[in-house]
């Protein structure tokens, strides 16, 4: 072999990045990410329904949350309010949806400014009951 060669041959080798094993830590970091599944949903059947009132009561193993419509938002409403959905969900699906929910609050919030949730708050000062 020339000289040449020999030279071509060291200088291929060593600009050739040697492989090296991951450390523990980026092993475990790699490992902890967690895997994104997509899951596909029929909505085809869906039917929407709008709702300004929820109650959620629950039992040791499920919660209950029920959907209606308050016709008389202020105040004491004078009729009962008709519940329309109820949806039970187990203390793991609640939690998800809780997390859910928060993070689209949030970024509603971030980009809209924050949601006043009392009503006697977001009234203009002329529709205010005497009295408030």
């Amino acid at each position: 072999m020339s000289s040449e060669t020999t030279k071509q041959q060291e200088t291929a080798q060593s600009s050739e990045s040697p492989v090296v094993p991951p450390r523990p830590e980026q092993q475990a970091a790699q490992q902890a990410q967690p895997v994104v599944a997509q899951v596909q949903v029929d909505d085809s059947n869906v039917i929407a329904t709008y709702s300004n009132f929820c109650r959620v009561t629950g039992s040791p193993e499920e919660l209950i949350i029920d959907f209606g419509l308050n016709p008389q938002p202020v105040g004491i409403p004078k009729d009962p309010i008709k519940v329309s959905q109820r949806v039970i969900l187990n203390y793991y699906t609640a939690k998800r949806l809780l997390a859910a929910l928060q993070m689209s609050v949030q970024r509603h919030e971030a980009i809209f400014g924050v949601l006043e949730t009392d009503i006697q708050k977001r009234l203009r000062p002329h529709l205010q009951q005497p009295g408030t």
